[in-house]
């Protein structure tokens, strides 16, 4: 585990500042750590002496203030980036999820990177307001409180520089030793959200075949895990801390009895003797700081090295848009001409599928069709970036795996996918500057005229019946489609939980669309689609399938 990494600087300009301002503080510290002991040696040995002491005094006081106030304005420097850190990492990553598209997303445990990008990067806290100050200190005052006490002592100066060594040294072997305790406890965490995110949204499904019990025991099993893992790094963390104060306080004891021999016999002076003394522990407190810190913030930098690797496969990924507004909400992309938005696909396959042909022209309602497994829905998935496929996909002139999904779809799947929030924030999700005129259009073109815009829902869209939150998922669809009619609209069973009325309203309803311009792709098994049609793409689990007008 490295102590800094170097993405953490590149892709964090939140932590670059931190360091300078560590680096100052720390400059001060030092200044301050010395001058406490010149002032502190004066007032003894004057007291000793019977000078008056008042000035060296007042200036203790002066210092001790001023070395409280670093330390307070390292931990707030500290508490500030770490939040802002988080908040860049996050950004980070949502882009890089963004960049990587969900096909990737697909692959990857959700309730992990959920994990990862909160609990994980609040650990962060420690890291900034303790770990890292530290070490800035450690490479600051260390070496220069070291050359110190060489030039008032050499003989001191040589046991810290020959003892100093030890301490780093024993920190990265006990380091290697933990590496993989932390990453055990860190992947356990892990396995433990995903194991109860998974529980909890099919409880309903687990308490109907009288599973529940068990999941429950699972969970269990997995919390006790974690816990033997944490057990494990804390006592790591109590043998390595204890490792680097034994060390530190027999180097500090070492130069300790040597001054005092000198002293007695009369090779040094009190005052020397004294200021070396106090310099030795301060030499010695920040790389013993480090060790403590190092197992705290243990977590925090296991989440940003999970962090940094979507970062860097995401980096290596060209992006076809720019992050922040939606690029659904923009005009097409710049090498997209418009007039020339007609999707061809040539024999297109995903995995072990039969290959599909067809040209989807504006204008016109592509109806596909054909029994289960037979790859509706990994085709709109293919289309939309979510798996891999063979063949070709182009829509206007350009490669769609070249495209960002939002640069020309607007799609619908089988599953709602609403959340926790109004219907209208629903519905224009991603708009930065939503109309709730076209909300109500909308709705109405969904068949959901009859829902109040306004209504809150629960998580995942709770609150509305099936047939409802379908409609509302289609309304998004149509709302984002309004938004930019160039580009291809993608349905997949729209209709699979309304009644033969609500059904046939919708169909009108992307009848007239398609009659207005748009191009759209529906997937259906309802026989009532095809009199919609203006062409049907009939696929089998066989090797053949065909295109009909």
């Amino acid at each position: 585990m490295k102590p800094v990494d170097p993405r953490l600087l590149r892709y964090a300009g939140a932590a670059r500042g931190f360091f300078v301002l560590a680096a100052f503080i720390g400059v001060l510290q030092t200044v301050v750590v010395i001058a406490f002991a010149w002032f502190l040696t004066d007032a003894i040995t004057g007291a000793l002496a019977g000078r008056s002491v008042a000035a060296s005094l007042i200036w203790l006081l002066v210092l001790a203030l001023v070395r409280g106030g670093l330390i307070a304005a390292a931990d707030a420097a500290g508490s500030a980036a770490a939040a802002k850190t988080g908040m860049q990492l996050r950004s980070a990553l949502i882009g890089a999820v963004g960049r990587l598209g969900p096909g990737w997303l697909a692959s990857r445990n959700q309730a992990s990177l959920a994990v990862t990008a909160g609990h994980g990067l609040e650990a962060l806290d420690t890291y900034f307001a303790r770990y890292l100050p530290q070490l800035v200190l450690t490479v600051i005052a260390t070496p220069v409180l070291v050359l110190v006490m060489w030039w008032y002592d050499w003989p001191s100066g040589l046991i810290a520089t020959i003892t100093l060594p030890l301490i780093p040294l024993f920190l990265v072997l006990i380091g290697i030793a933990t590496r993989t305790v932390q990453r055990k406890q860190w992947q356990t965490l892990q396995r433990l959200a995903a194991r109860f995110a998974d529980t909890v949204q099919g409880l309903a499904t687990l308490r109907l075949f009288g599973r529940e019990r068990r999941a429950a025991s699972q969970i269990e099993v997995t919390a006790e895990q974690y816990r033997r893992e944490t057990m494990k790094v804390l006592r790591f963390s109590f043998l390595s801390g204890f490792a680097m104060e034994l060390l530190a306080s027999l180097a500090v004891a070492l130069i300790a009895v040597t001054v005092g021999f000198r002293l007695l016999a009369g090779d040094m002076s009190l005052e020397v003797g004294l200021f070396v003394l106090l310099l030795a522990p301060e030499a010695f407190l920040p790389i013993r700081q480090v060790g403590v810190q190092f197992h705290a913030a243990s977590e925090g930098v296991a989440a940003t090295e999970d962090i940094f690797e979507v970062l860097d496969e995401a980096a290596a990924v060209p992006s076809s848009s720019k992050l922040g507004t939606d690029p659904a909400f923009r005009g097409l992309p710049a090498r997209i001409v418009p007039g020339s938005e007609e999707l061809c696909a040539t024999d297109l396959r995903v995995r072990d599928l039969p290959p599909v042909s067809f040209t989807a022209l504006p204008g016109t309602l592509t109806l596909i069709e054909g029994p289960s497994g037979a790859g509706k829905s990994s085709l709109l998935a293919a289309l939309r970036g979510a798996v891999a496929f063979e063949g070709s996909a182009v829509f206007a002139g350009e490669d769609v795996r070249t495209l960002s999904p939002a640069d020309w779809l607007a799609w619908v799947g089988q599953s709602s996918q609403l959340m926790q929030g109004t219907i209208a924030s629903n519905v224009t999700l991603g708009d930065p500057d939503p109309s709730f005129t076209r909300v109500r259009e909308a709705l109405d073109a969904a068949c959901a005229g009859d829902l109040d815009p306004a209504q809150e829902l629960g998580v995942q869209g709770s609150g509305l019946s099936g047939g409802q939150a379908q409609r509302v998922a289609v309304a998004r669809a149509l709302y984002r489609h309004a938004a930019n009619p160039a580009r291809v609209l993608m349905l997949d069973e729209p209709s699979s939980a309304l009644d033969a009325d609500t059904e046939e309203r919708l169909w009108q309803s992307l009848r007239e669309r398609t009659d207005a311009g748009a191009t759209i792709l529906l997937v259906s098994h309802r026989r009532s689609a095809r009199e919609i049609a203006d062409q049907i793409v009939t696929l089998s689990t066989g090797s053949e399938l065909g295109v009909r007008a």
